[in-house]
């Protein structure tokens, strides 16, 4: 028998920007709220199972899908305005307000996805989490890459974005299996950041004029898959770096360990990796309120 409702919602931007969103509510008594922050180019679709999966475990939780991106994005892609910066400053701050509207009087946790859990920093409201769970979390440095990989990442940071964004006006990411289509300024700062140290940092007095990176104290999990060639360990700890007060755990998860053939950079995430999901919830427990 089914232990939650699941719906549809929109949420509205400071901006005006309106977000596609899912809003999972448990049944029963409410441990807690999620806020699943998704990886560049990723629809809230493809964690529909995990989010199934903390609901079903007591935790509210919303899913959503970034501008530009999914049902998320108004209009042709290349004329999207979207960046990551925006995703930030702006949607990610304006899905925890819409968060703690549905479940008022509760914990709120950001369980982060790749650049779900890079840009906590740049949210206003970031101090009202109570814990952050990140996976696949890195600056994505491409110096730091290994070989044979850091061919294929130079190559679409360096030659398909520009390429791509030149002659269509928008990266064809989807092209090469990474994900959405993403709109140009997106690339563009992900291209940028990735090529630079410590990712958003590279944006500080820039296009980045205020941040909380310096000032966030919330504990963190930092989990990485032992088969990422993104999210190594020195990109972790790269992205760690600009973080000045953070309550920082790791943990390097390994496919072998949990009878998986891989894990990655997203499979955690795959009803298939359902054993790897008790670890998000026993650090939702360890840091709820109730």
């Amino acid at each position: 028998m089914k232990t939650f409702n699941s719906d549809d919602i929109t949420i509205d931007c400071q901006d005006g920007q309106q977000l596609a969103a899912t809003l999972f509510t448990p049944k029963d008594e409410v441990k807690g709220a999620v806020l699943i922050g998704p990886a560049t180019g990723i629809k809230r679709q493809f964690y529909h199972s995990f989010a199934c999966y903390l609901v079903e475990n007591g935790y509210g939780v919303i899913s959503y899908d970034n501008r530009g991106i999914g049902e998320s994005l108004s209009g042709k892609v290349r004329a999207s305005k979207a960046s990551l910066q925006c995703w930030g400053e702006q949607d990610m701050p304006a899905v925890l307000e819409a968060l703690k509207g549905y479940f008022p009087d509760t914990s709120y946790h950001l369980i982060g996805h790749s650049a779900g859990g890079q840009l906590v920093g740049l949210m206003h409201n970031g101090k009202d989490l109570s814990s952050i769970f990140n996976f696949a979390s890195s600056s994505g440095q491409l110096k730091n890459m290994k070989l044979p990989y850091s061919l294929k990442a130079n190559f679409f940071m360096n030659v398909f974005v520009p390429l791509s964004n030149l002659f269509f006006g928008h990266t064809k990411s989807q092209l090469v299996g990474m994900g959405e289509p993403l709109p140009k300024g997106v690339a563009q700062q992900w291209r940028l950041w990735c090529n630079g140290q410590g990712y958003v940092k590279t944006a500080f007095g820039k296009t980045v004029n205020q941040h909380w990176y310096h000032e966030l104290t919330t504990p963190s999990m930092w989990v990485n898959a032992s088969d990422d060639d993104i999210a190594i360990d020195d990109n972790v700890a790269d992205m760690l770096s600009v973080f000045k007060k953070l309550k920082v755990d790791t943990l390097t998860v390994s496919p072998q360990a949990h009878g998986l053939d891989e894990i990655g950079h997203m499979k955690f995430f795959s009803r298939k990796s359902k054993s790897l999901w008790q670890h998000a919830i026993n650090w939702l427990e360890q840091h709820s309120s109730s």
